[in-house]
């Protein structure tokens, strides 16, 4: 990586050129389709109407009322956001881009947009420990400042496996106040990070940021190539020419998918894919308009016939 793609000003401006420019144009300013604030004191009951979150109907005056009633709140006028940010060797990877540099592009994007609103951002950074934590402040500064320690931060050695739920049980720790909390990763780890996520979940508003590379999914038929584990240094020749191989590599990458999809939904976490050959404003999008959709679903697709839904 050159000079000046590791200069935190330099970096920053070229994203707030290229990306947050055009995230601007696409949400016109609604970055809350993507990020629902916190810390809300209630200000106020109404009645029920279509398309309302169910999640806010104030269910002890609903049977008082006999009427549907949903509790409006005052929203805080910032949020507290934490990255948790997985840096372990397995995120030095990439047949496109580095999964490490979507990672940072994306922190950065995200960082500045939110703190352009006044909400403050900080960070945790897991190598083959917590080593890192990044208090939460607001303003451009912060953004540059984050960035600096991360591209100051050498790549590890093999560290041996990732441990992810170390770092999700240490911001449960240190995380006091109601955040929007990113963890960003490749979720390649030892198992029990499903539990330790859905108990951040129940206190903070958590979205799984998954880092992947095309070739961790499909392998390309490249002919004889040595692969090494990231994680633990161990090397293997194999030959990408061989179909059955590939295939295995196939079925086995497609288990993973559907072990990694199934903790996420017990966890109860959005996610966002940050694939190597993705744009990023692109994949931003489609997470917020996910987001929108679920929202409108919560709000009225759920809902039984005697509050307005659309029954059978």
């Amino acid at each position: 990586m050159s000079e000046s793609a590791r200069d935190p000003e330099q970096v920053l401006s070229r994203l707030e050129w290229t990306v947050i420019r055009r995230l601007d144009g696409i949400l016109q300013g609604n970055y809350r389709t993507l990020f629902r604030g916190f810390g809300l004191d209630l200000a106020d009951l109404r009645e029920y109407q279509y398309h309302d979150d169910v999640r806010h109907i104030d269910w002890n005056v609903t049977a008082r009322l006999q009427t549907p009633y949903v509790r409006q709140y005052n929203e805080d006028r910032e949020m507290s956001v934490w990255f948790l940010l997985d840096l372990s060797p397995s995120v030095d990877f990439g047949s496109h881009t580095m999964k490490r540099s979507v990672a940072i592009d994306f922190v950065a994007v995200l960082a500045r947009v939110l703190t352009r609103h006044g909400n403050r951002i900080g960070a945790m950074f897991y190598g083959d420990t917590v080593d890192t934590v990044i208090p939460a402040r607001s303003g451009r500064r912060q953004v540059l400042m984050l960035l600096h320690r991360l591209f100051s931060r050498p790549q590890l050695p093999h560290a041996g496996l990732t441990r992810l739920g170390d770092l999700i049980r240490r911001a449960h720790d240190v995380l006091r106040r109601r955040s929007l909390v990113f963890v960003v990763s490749d979720f390649i780890s030892t198992p029990g990070w499903e539990k330790a996520l859905g108990h951040l979940a129940q206190r903070h508003e958590v979205i799984a940021v998954r880092l992947l590379d095309p070739a961790e999914i499909e392998l390309p038929d490249l002919g004889l190539l040595l692969f090494e584990d990231a994680e633990t240094g161990e090397q293997l020749f194999v030959d990408t020419h061989d179909r059955g191989f590939r295939n295995r590599f196939r079925d086995q990458a497609a288990a993973r998918e559907r072990t990694l999809r199934t903790g996420l939904a017990r966890a109860g976490v959005d996610a966002l894919v940050l694939s190597t050959d993705d744009d990023l404003v692109d994949a931003i999008f489609r997470f917020a308009d996910l987001r929108a959709c679920r929202g409108r679903l919560s709000g009225g697709g759920h809902l039984p016939a005697h509050l307005g839904g659309q029954g059978g």
